[in-house]
């Protein structure tokens, strides 16, 4: 009621304005006639003339309309240049912050809903350097008064910020444009104050804000050097250290720009992906789904039958897998595309300077005009009694571990109820472990939306896994049997188990590389700016070394930023991109996501509706008999623009690809409902979902009058 009260007031004054034509009272022409009559008023009536002045000024300026110029000359003209300038200051100022505060009430938060994943962007640098982009708009006149106004109440700006830095930004063009008004009798047009040089004057002007800030940088930046002795010369453009997603695309990078490279690595190449995470896992998927479908080829007409099985082969091809995979992420290849390769552990000694351990037990230094540390993330273990002594694997250890033994563990409890513990649960016990998962909190995949999470329990009960949410492990009580002490908050129970796989999350691997003695800010992450550049600026982090994700398709993107950034932000910086980043959890149905669910949403305060295609309805996946599951698309009321989607059923990793490609270029659902989608397919199902947001939003007037229009038709 209140927004629809001020938003009437500025409709009625407005309308005032042009009905009554008051425009044509504060024109020159207008302002010298009635000069001589204001003046002898004013000597008469100092205090009353000011007063009304004033109030006129603050009015016209709060509604945004044409004027302000003529007012600010007749200030110099009747007042004088210092009253003028006194009056006009805080009068322009208080109107501004008026129509500021206008704007903000009235729409703000309608274009922060409609607009916000754009804007977030925007938003967090208005509200980082917000006094920064005003000063320099109001220096430079060349920029209407009114739009800067009303353009502003639409950021995060803080309401006193906007209110001084107009003060004083605008206090340099309120003294010329007064001194003119007392020259009025000269002035034949407003051309003649704001000639093309004076606006250069301002626009030089406007610079100096930036020009500031620059300047502050580098102190900043000498600041951070003042205790290190920078190299005359460097031997490297560029030191890698990992060699993770993030370290390869970086070091690659690198080398095709043609900068002298070194990447260090003192594991193995390819990092955690390739060796530990995301192949090994599924190798062992694929091996457990065709398992699964034996046991259940019943479901096709088949006969069923319980697969039969060496483990050893089954993690022996796993072991397969990586090393066909390897050749694309070895030493040989990198050192092929003009990458200096060394196997060994690096420690950054100062900012421009790297000591590597090698491994063949000599020690060698670079000096490097840029760093990146790719040095990715480990299992986080907890400090769990008796935990050591169990034999515990993780995510990370197991696939050597379990590729010693002749049998599968019998009895596996996993700890953890996230995308990895999830996926090494069904794995195994569509292989016929008897797996028991464990998650201290509410439900599996909490990241995601309950209905995901309740379908991935589901999923995970059909294939043999006993789900424990709301248990949190105690301690491990090791005997003759070893037993993982359970408490649901009310009493304690105990799981016996033949192997215990902790997967509860992963941190990253912050120490060893000389953080601390750099005095680089570490907390769960490399603390990193927008820029992924660490306390030194020629010092950046990348993949789950920096955060905030964990993928390595991520690790792989932010690469390209720490690189070029690190090799050209002398001349330009870029800002890492998140606002388009999907993934997946590949249990079966898998669930795969890209921006905002409904959970996000609502904890966001994001305007939002709901679209929903079942896949029991879609012809191929009842072919196919893989009908659990849904797309859920997430867009504005009344709008088609994607906010985010979720998928969970099969292969929805990859039917993903099409909304974040949408997301990416702006495309909306419209243009999803009109692309040909070949039948059947189980990607018809993203083109049946924008049919029923569609079919929501339908133009019912326009159909009843062409229902009316075929009834006249027929006669």
């Amino acid at each position: 009621m209140k927004r629809i009260a001020v938003a009437c007031l500025l409709v009625i004054g407005l309308a005032a304005w042009f009905l009554l034509d008051l425009g044509q009272y504060l024109t020159l022409d207008a302002l010298r006639a009635q000069q001589a009559a204001i003046e002898h008023f004013y000597r008469a009536n100092p205090l009353l003339v000011l007063l009304a002045f004033f109030v006129i000024y603050v009015v016209l300026t709060a509604l945004s309309v044409p004027g302000a110029v003529i007012m600010t000359l007749a200030a110099g003209a009747v007042f004088g240049v210092t009253t003028g300038t006194l009056v006009v200051s805080f009068a322009s100022s208080i109107g501004a912050t008026l129509a500021f505060l206008a704007s903000r009430y009235l729409f703000h938060d309608a274009v922060q809903t409609r607009f916000g994943a754009r804007l977030r962007s925007v938003n967090e640098g208005v509200a980082r350097d917000g006094a920064f982009y005003l000063f320099s708009l109001r220096l430079v006149p060349v920029f209407p008064f009114f739009a800067v106004n009303l353009v502003m109440g639409l950021t995060p700006i803080r309401t006193w910020t906007y209110y001084w830095v107009s003060q004083v930004g605008m206090l340099l063009g309120t003294v010329v444009y007064v001194n003119a008004g007392t020259q009025l009798a000269r002035i034949e047009a407003l051309s003649d104050i704001a000639s093309p040089g004076l606006l250069a004057s301002f626009a030089a002007l406007g610079a100096l804000p930036w020009i500031g800030k620059w300047i502050m940088a580098a102190t900043k930046r000498r600041r951070v050097y003042a205790r290190w002795r920078r190299p005359r010369r460097f031997d490297r453009n560029l030191v890698v250290i990992g060699a993770g997603a993030a370290g390869l695309v970086s070091s690659l990078i690198g080398a095709t720009v043609r900068a002298k490279v070194t990447l260090v690595e003192a594991s193995k190449m390819g990092g955690d992906c390739l060796n530990y995470g995301c192949v090994p896992s599924k190798a062992l998927i694929k091996s457990a789904r065709i398992a699964e479908q034996m046991r259940r080829a019943d479901r096709y007409g088949l006969e069923s039958s319980e697969p039969s099985f060496s483990f050893k082969a089954v993690m022996g091809r796993v072991h397969d897998i990586i090393a066909a995979v390897e050749p694309h992420d070895s030493v040989e290849r990198y050192t092929g595309l003009g990458v200096d390769v060394v196997k060994g552990y690096a420690r950054i000694v100062d900012p421009w300077t790297v000591e590597i351990a090698r491994e063949d037990g000599t020690t060698q230094r670079l000096t490097t005009r840029s760093i990146v540390i790719a040095a990715g993330a480990e299992p986080l273990v907890p400090d769990l009694p008796g935990l050591a002594e169990s034999g515990y694997v993780t995510s990370d250890t197991l696939w050597e571990h379990f590729a010693t033994l002749d049998e599968m563990p019998r009895r596996i409890v996993v700890l953890g109820g996230g995308p990895i513990g999830s996926e090494l649960s069904q794995a195994f016990a569509r292989l016929g472990a008897e797996v028991t998962q464990v998650e201290r909190g509410e439900r599996l995949l909490p990241r995601e939306d309950e209905d995901v999470s309740e379908l991935a329990r589901a999923a995970q009960e059909a294939s043999g896994v006993t789900v424990l949410t709301g248990h949190e492990a105690i301690r491990v009580e090791n005997g003759v049997e070893r037993k993982l002490v359970l408490s649901n908050g009310s009493h304690e129970h105990t799981l016996g188990f033949d192997a215990l796989i902790v997967a509860v999350g992963r941190k990253a691997r912050l120490s060893g590389y000389g953080l601390e003695e750099l005095g680089i800010e570490t907390q769960r992450t490399v603390v990193t700016d927008e820029y992924l550049a660490t306390l030194y600026p020629n010092i950046y982090a990348a993949g789950d070394v920096a955060g905030p994700y964990q993928f390595t398709h991520t690790a792989a993107h932010q690469a390209w930023f720490a690189s070029v950034n690190a090799l050209f932000g002398q001349f330009w910086r870029f800002k890492a991109d998140y606002r388009v980043i999907p993934w997946t959890t590949f249990i079966d149905p898998e669930v795969a996501r890209v921006g905002l669910n409904e959970q996000e949403a609502r904890e966001q305060g994001v305007a939002h509706e709901v679209t929903t295609f079942p896949l029991h309805e879609l012809d191929r996946a009842i072919a196919d008999s893989a009908t659990k599951g849904f797309v859920k698309v997430l867009t504005p009321p009344g709008k088609d623009r994607i906010r985010g989607a979720t998928i969970v059923g099969e292969h929805a990793g990859e039917l993903l690809a099409e909304y974040v490609l949408a997301m990416k270029h702006g495309l909306g659902l419209n243009k999803i409902m009109g692309t040909i989608h070949t039948y059947p397919t189980m990607a018809e199902a993203n083109k049946y979902a924008a049919g029923e947001w569609k079919k929501k939003h339908a133009p019912e007037a326009l159909l009843r009058f062409v229902e009316r229009y075929h009834a006249w038709r027929r006669g």
